[in-house]
């Protein structure tokens, strides 16, 4: 049995050594010369900085690949620490267990005991947006202040966009099984406190390069896949893979490529492909800063109705002892033509604005923008009931199935043990 695997992002790399540990012959072809997707670290005046995901959490299935490709040594694990919201002029602590929950005045007494009225409230249902949810089940003073910044940021959304049943599903699954929003969150604390953040000595892009190296002979790099079809014969296998190093005759594809380029290797493969190319991406700018205040967190969110453009920062400097190191948010769905800017303008945006927060000088150091990020989860996500694979074709994408990289590698070993079950 032969497998492809189109992508080498964490998702593709997770597939390469769980399909490997499963004794299933499989290659990994990466568009890039180098491998992460998503997940890029670079070293810059001596100073790693992410571009990508600030921190990754070691749940079991990562921690499997840590101990796979022999990192636990150079695991950075960040401790326990508050998260922020800056609202009305300062930052307040965000209230994520119920210590943080009684001290902290970025909720008003009101508004947390209506946030406390959350079990009372009718079930959440698809048909609402992420914002009519939050509103109704947590009260309009938390979704504001607390919910929407928190999780609005995660995707650089607006969740009045986002439809509860694409946004929301494993959430709404969580609320059926624990009879409530407030229960599901607390099991789900509890989970985090067991999966704690972790980075590494030379970035978060140490795990997938350290993956890529220990399947050299599996992973090809700077190697675009430019086409998936059906093979006329299935004696060598169901679907042809087309490189530029030739055709690959495989009984498996797993796709882990972004929207536009999945629709476009499955035009002919898989139904309702136009549905994919159609998916809303959010436009994104990151601006590493740095400055000599100390304080003590992982950063934080700007509350909705600041008069700000950045989004949220990540204090790397806090979490992992990045030297004086932070990261800047700024775009996203609220604010798309940011991304358009001069690279020097947005990082003097971010700049004076971090200083005005943190009340402390501060330095650019580097400014990224992408204009396709993250998934928007909006209304686009309609098209995609019609879209289909057939069998040995697998999609294991975060437009697909869930946002993480905790669930990335979830579902790359899913799809792994899957192949490895059907024999063909």
């Amino acid at each position: 049995m032969e497998c492809a695997v189109v992508g080498g992002g964490i998702t593709g790399l997770a597939a390469t050594q769980f399909l490997a540990e499963r004794g299933v012959d499989a290659t990994t072809f990466e568009a890039a010369d180098q491998p992460g997707g998503v997940i890029q670290s670079r070293t810059v005046e001596g100073r790693v900085v992410e571009i990508g995901p600030q921190r990754l959490r070691l749940t079991p299935g990562l921690g499997d690949l840590v101990e796979a490709v022999g990192l636990d040594d150079a695991t950075i694990e960040a401790a326990e620490a508050p998260l922020y919201v800056y609202a009305d002029g300062r930052l307040r602590e965000a209230p994520l267990d119920v210590a943080a929950f009684l001290r902290t005045d970025l909720l008003s007494w009101p508004g947390k005991l209506r946030l406390l009225a959350e079990p009372l409230t009718r079930r959440g249902y698809p048909q609402e947006s992420a914002a009519e949810l939050f509103t109704r089940k947590f009260g309009r003073e938390a979704y504001e202040r607390f919910i929407g910044p928190l999780y609005g940021g995660i995707y650089g959304s607006d969740p009045a966009a986002m439809p509860a049943a694409y946004a929301l599903e494993s959430l709404l699954e969580r609320e059926r099984a624990a009879g409530s929003f407030l229960l599901a969150f607390g099991k789900r604390v509890g989970q985090g406190q067991q999966s704690p953040p972790i980075s590494f000595e030379k970035g978060n892009q140490q795990l997938p390069r350290a993956l890529c190296e220990a399947h050299t002979d599996r992973v090809e790099l700077g190697t675009p896949v430019t086409d998936v079809r059906r093979a006329e014969s299935e004696d060598r296998g169901r679907y042809l893979v087309e490189t530029g190093g030739g055709t690959h005759a495989v009984d498996h594809v797993v796709v882990t490529t972004p929207a536009d380029v999945t629709a476009e290797l499955l035009d002919g493969v898989a139904t309702g492909v136009d549905g994919l190319a159609g998916l809303t991406y959010n436009p994104l700018a990151m601006v590493h800063l740095t400055a000599d205040c100390r304080p003590d967190g992982f950063g934080y969110q700007v509350a909705f109705g600041e008069e700000l453009h950045t989004l949220g920062v990540s204090w790397n400097a806090s979490m992992f002892g990045r030297d004086g190191l932070y990261t800047a948010f700024l775009g996203g769905m609220h604010d798309p033509e940011m991304v358009g800017r001069d690279r020097a303008a947005i990082g003097e945006i971010a700049r004076e604005e971090f200083e005005a927060v943190m009340d402390s000088g501060a330095e650019v150091l580097h400014v990224a923008t992408r204009e396709r990020w993250f998934p928007a989860w909006d209304r686009t996500w309609d098209a995609l009931a019609g879209f289909e694979t057939p069998p040995g074709v697998h999609v294991a994408t975060n437009y697909t199935g869930r946002m993480g990289i905790p669930s990335r590698v979830r579902e790359a070993r899913e799809v792994a043990e899957s192949i490895a079950k059907t024999g063909r």
